[in-house]
């Protein structure tokens, strides 16, 4: 049965996309961000019940060590999962990036990954010259691409400013640029900007923390199909291309966002979803930068929601 579900998600057109570097990355991952708690039996039950074969993480959110136990437990091999995680801005630098890169190998308990990204564009308030360390960063990851130690390198929240920058000196264009993403946070001027340079555009939040599954419009069109909304919503998200990452800590969430391939939606309806208003922001960028200059250690606010079993 994993070998099977793995085949589909490798070989099933829909059910990934294909990175300008020939790299097939599955479309529906699933997210593991400190907000909302970590869940062990939910990353195992997601791997081993639910075909999922992408996993988002970052060193900043501390459950790199719990991922690890939970492909594990789950039983299914390494080479099947398509594993990311992000290097935090204070670890921006040459030395101190490749450093970073082979402390979260080390927590996810691998010698190479799948998918490593920048985490922010913004850096440290004592850094004199911002654009020279990004650049500098994103030289770094190249490297690590050179080496083969990572398959895929990219961002997550620039916008088109920052990979100008990154754009301006590099060898190797970022395969994609992770950002939130939902009906009602929708950069479509950002978009159109990585689709011109091939540059996969993945969302995160694509249920916008859950604010948005009551909205009025929203229910209707899952009422018509059937489905619950966050369905609709990760399957507008699946019909744009747009990688999606949705998070639970609850295992028949996490069945039910898998849930989404067996109906499409209308044009009327994407249309519909593609124009609302853009009214919510989950994640507050001007809030970065006091976080990137605070101590406060990596993982300083995750909360287990269901530990691994003591072996």
């Amino acid at each position: 049965m994993l070998i099977k579900q793995m085949a589909d998600v490798y070989t099933n057109p829909e059910k990934h996309v294909v990175l300008s570097n020939n790299v097939k990355i599955p479309i529906l991952g699933l997210g593991t961000s400190h907000d909302g708690g970590y869940s062990h039996e939910a990353v195992v039950y997601a791997l081993k019940n639910c075909g999922y074969r992408h996993i988002d993480t970052a060193k900043r959110y501390g459950c790199e060590r719990y991922i690890a136990q939970a492909v594990k437990a789950s039983g299914v091999p390494r080479e099947e999962i398509f594993l990311a995680t992000k290097c935090w801005p204070t670890d921006y630098g040459a030395a101190t990036t490749k450093e970073a890169f082979l402390g979260s190998c080390e927590r996810l308990a691998v010698d190479y990954l799948d998918m490593y990204l920048m985490h922010w564009p913004e850096v440290s308030s004592g850094v004199q010259n911002r654009k020279q360390l990004l650049q500098e960063t994103w030289r770094a990851l190249e490297v690590l691409l050179d080496e083969e130690r990572v398959r895929v390198i990219g961002v997550s929240n620039f916008l088109e400013r920052h990979l100008e920058m990154i754009l301006e000196e590099c060898s190797v264009v970022p395969h994609v640029n992770q950002c939130e993403f939902h009906p009602f946070n929708n950069p479509k001027a950002l978009r159109h900007f990585c689709a011109d340079r091939n540059i996969q555009f993945e969302g995160y939040c694509p249920l916008g923390n859950g604010q948005i599954l009551s909205n009025p419009q929203i229910q209707e069109i899952a009422r018509v199909y059937c489905k619950s909304p966050a369905q609709v919503l990760i399957r507008w998200n699946l019909q744009s291309r747009v990688v999606c990452i949705p998070k639970s800590t609850k295992e028949h969430r996490v069945n039910e966002n898998s849930q989404v391939y067996d109906f499409a939606l209308t044009q009327e309806d994407m249309t519909t979803l593609e124009n609302m208003k853009q009214s919510l922001t989950c994640v507050d960028r001007s809030s970065i930068q006091t976080k990137i200059d605070n101590p406060l250690p990596d993982g300083y606010k995750l909360k287990i929601v269901k530990p691994p079993l003591e072996p």
